[in-house]
């Protein structure tokens, strides 16, 4: 009788969401609970108050669950593609809506997830998608990582 067992240093994509990775995915997931959250409320609450402001809190929302998802499933091949826009638009969207934010404080009556460069967030906004790109950069699908052995005939 033969057991097949998975071990995670041998599965595909098995050390994706270790360490780091795991931390990282974790990171998202808070921003996504609290970017959704805080738009939501935004929007059912004062919508007329600052349109612009509050859909771009919408939008920060979607790209968190977006990359959330993503960061998940990126030992796919299409995910991580998809992954690779999401943390491309995020990092767009901190660096133009902070920057206006700045110079052009009028378009932005109210705060935004990525007013600022996400002072609001302590950074985060700022330095997430940075270390998102590094990571899957560093872990690309089908890339050995460290202390991976690959199968024979795989």
């Amino acid at each position: 009788m033969s057991t097949v067992s998975s071990s995670p240093r041998t599965a595909p994509g098995g050390t994706r969401m270790r360490g780091a990775g795991r931390v990282l995915v974790i990171v998202y997931a808070v921003m996504a609970l609290a970017s959704t959250g805080r738009s939501l409320v935004q929007i059912a609450q004062r919508f007329s108050e600052a349109p612009l402001a509050y859909s771009l809190s919408a939008a920060a929302a979607v790209v968190y669950i977006v990359a959330t998802l993503a960061l998940v499933l990126s030992g796919r091949r299409g995910w991580y593609t998809v992954a690779w826009i999401a943390i491309c638009f995020e990092l767009a969207g901190v660096l133009i809506v902070g920057t206006l934010s700045l110079v052009a404080p009028a378009l932005f009556q109210h705060p935004t997830v990525w007013s600022q460069f996400g002072l609001g967030y302590v950074l985060v906004p700022l330095v997430l998608p940075v270390v998102g790109l590094w990571w899957l950069r560093a872990h690309r699908p089908g890339a050995a990582g460290p202390g991976v052995v690959a199968e024979p005939g795989a």
